[in-house]
């Protein structure tokens, strides 16, 4: 990233790079997000999925432009706006409202498998974002992982022959995050990382302001106090803070490494379903979850290792 072109270093002091730093932030970005999937279910559960998947892009969206004016950030340029419409669309619009109308049906556990796809996925857009030459055993890797994720969908749905809509919803999520996080990861090297999420939040505020009305005159909010604590904190952590620990800890790097922490993310979801929803930890998920983590894994790792292979032979 080029230092001109990010502002991390307006909000702080410069910060040594050490990789033991860069793996603890991006292990609390990835603590941070980890949570997502299982308060959506909590907050869907008095909460509209409209209002849910809508809300709380606005509220992140309010914090994002007080960061922006706070640090007097320069006005994205020319396509970069197009660029941020692209994000906007997958990190801000398309993310959040999938999962929020998955998850009203879908269990959090469910949810946590599926989105495991997310590393692999991202991988697979960037690499056709780049036009690079990628080797077999990815390409094997990432449909091996993909078939896993269809695979326990299908059990879970109960046929071999049908799957369901909350499944098709979690899918498009999947795909909708990874085009989003790989054209940000372009994009955060001409804008810095956190300034990139608050421009695509920001950008996309008119229209998530517009939805968040329309669901509040269909289906005016009434929740528990723990409903509403659920979507305070899918806007405020999920949406915007985590952000800042998960691109910092990306800042520090080495990148490399520290993206891949991500892969423990759905590992953490599914134990945060057992313990705060009470959902059941079967044989299924667990083998399912572990098969699609593995191939993500597997996948990531082929793909970061030819440009770091010739230097360390």
């Amino acid at each position: 990233m080029d230092t001109n072109g990010s502002a991390t270093l307006t909000l702080s002091p410069p910060i040594p790079h050490r990789a033991s730093n860069g793996l603890w932030w991006g292990l609390l970005g990835v603590a941070a997000f980890s949570f997502t999937v299982p308060l959506t279910r909590v907050a869907v559960g008095g909460l509209s999925p409209l209002f849910v998947g809508s809300g709380r892009a606005v509220v992140a969206a309010v914090l994002a432009a007080l960061a922006l004016a706070l640090t007097r950030q320069h006005l994205p340029r020319g396509k970069q706006w197009l660029r941020l419409a692209m994000i906007a669309g997958g990190i801000v619009v398309g993310f959040p409202l999938l999962t929020s109308f998955a998850l009203t049906s879908a269990p959090a556990s469910h949810g946590a498998v599926v989105i495991a796809l997310l590393p692999a996925a991202t991988a697979t857009v960037a690499v056709l974002r780049g036009r690079e030459h990628s080797s077999k055993a990815f390409w094997a890797a990432t449909i091996i992982g993909a078939l896993a994720a269809i695979g326990f969908a299908f059990l879970q749905s109960g046929s071999l022959g049908a799957i369901g809509w909350s499944d098709l919803l979690l899918f498009g999520a999947v795909i909708a995050a990874a085009i989003g996080y790989a054209e940000g990861g372009l994009l955060a090297r001409e804008l810095g990382a956190w300034q990139t999420v608050s421009w695509a939040l920001v950008l996309a505020s008119p229209l998530m302001v517009t939805l968040n009305g329309f669901a509040m005159v269909q289906q005016p909010p009434s929740a528990a106090p723990v409903q509403w604590a659920a979507f305070a904190y899918l806007g405020v952590i999920s949406m915007f803070l985590g952000f800042f620990a998960w691109y910092h800890g990306l800042a520090i790097g080495p990148m490399a490494h520290v993206s891949q922490i991500q892969l423990i993310q759905p590992v953490l979801s599914i134990c945060w379903a057992w313990l705060l929803l009470g959902e059941a930890l079967t044989w299924v998920t667990i083998s399912g979850g572990l098969a699609v983590i593995v191939c993500a894994g597997f996948a990531v790792r082929v793909r970061l290792s030819p440009s770091r292979q010739p230097r360390n032979s």
